[in-house]
């Protein structure tokens, strides 16, 4: 499956709208120290969560399925982007009373997230610029 997301500028600052799949909108932005007014995340900051709220989404969906009722399971993602190489620490809270197979479990599904798949495997890049067309010239009426 593959996916598609758009940003275009939303006037002369450094606020953009992402269009997610045709579907959904996300707005980013940077902070105010670096050009931007802070209203929305900053591009890299989506990564952190990203990851976060795809092991959150992949430990609700394997503990529905089993009829684990384990409430709110918070996921953090701290983001270390200026260590070599980029550092993710992940802690996921879960609740008191989960038998040890039930908790090793709930790692291995949080493993398998595609987000963290996608991340430890690598990217490759194919990038082009393309040059907007020239507008017509308009016919002028004497």
């Amino acid at each position: 499956m593959s996916m598609h997301a758009t940003a275009r500028r939303l006037g002369d600052g450094l606020r953009h709208e992402v269009l997610v799949n045709g579907r959904h909108v996300v707005i980013t932005d940077e902070p105010v120290r670096l050009g931007g007014t802070d209203s929305g995340p900053a591009p890299h900051e989506l990564l952190p969560a990203a990851l976060a709220s795809c092991i959150a989404t992949m430990i609700a969906l394997y503990a529905a399925n089993r009829g684990w009722d384990l409430g709110d399971v918070p996921v953090a993602v701290h983001y270390d982007n200026e260590a070599t190489p980029r550092r993710f620490d992940v802690e996921i809270r879960l609740p008191a009373g989960l038998s040890d197979d039930q908790v090793t479990r709930l790692r291995r599904v949080a493993d398998t997230c595609p987000v963290r798949r996608a991340l430890e495997a690598g990217f490759t890049f194919d990038e082009r610029i393309v040059i907007a067309a020239e507008p017509a010239a308009r016919d002028v009426a004497a």
